[in-house]
């Protein structure tokens, strides 16, 4: 796709429909599931009350700093939830959320 092409789409899209707050929940969402290691942080999440981000990178085959920021942008999302727990933090799904995510894209993808 050209740059032209996309520069008038996004211009004409912006000129003849108004993005809702929906779908920019789904866009945050969708962008912050978009790497393997974010899916399998929410998957082992959402199977358990709660995980340590040292139990996770033992599981994990990436560097610590490297999950750091996968956690920080699931968290940004507001998919995730973390507390401090000196010298550790303890991540949790944030419930709401993902209950919202998944039904936000469950009906996107029904479309």
């Amino acid at each position: 796709m050209s740059y032209t092409f996309v520069r008038y789409f996004t211009n004409r899209m912006a000129e003849t429909e108004t993005i809702t707050r929906n779908q920019k929940k789904i866009a945050r969402y969708a962008r912050a599931m978009a790497h393997p290691v974010r899916v399998y942080v929410l998957e082992l999440l959402s199977r358990q009350n709660c995980c340590y981000s040292g139990d996770l990178s033992e599981h994990l085959p990436v560097a610590k700093s490297t999950l750091s920021q996968h956690l920080k942008e699931l968290k940004e999302a507001g998919l995730i939830q973390g507390e401090i727990e000196a010298p550790r933090i303890r991540y949790c799904l944030n419930r709401e959320n993902w209950k919202e995510a998944q039904e936000l894209l469950k009906h996107f993808l029904s479309i």
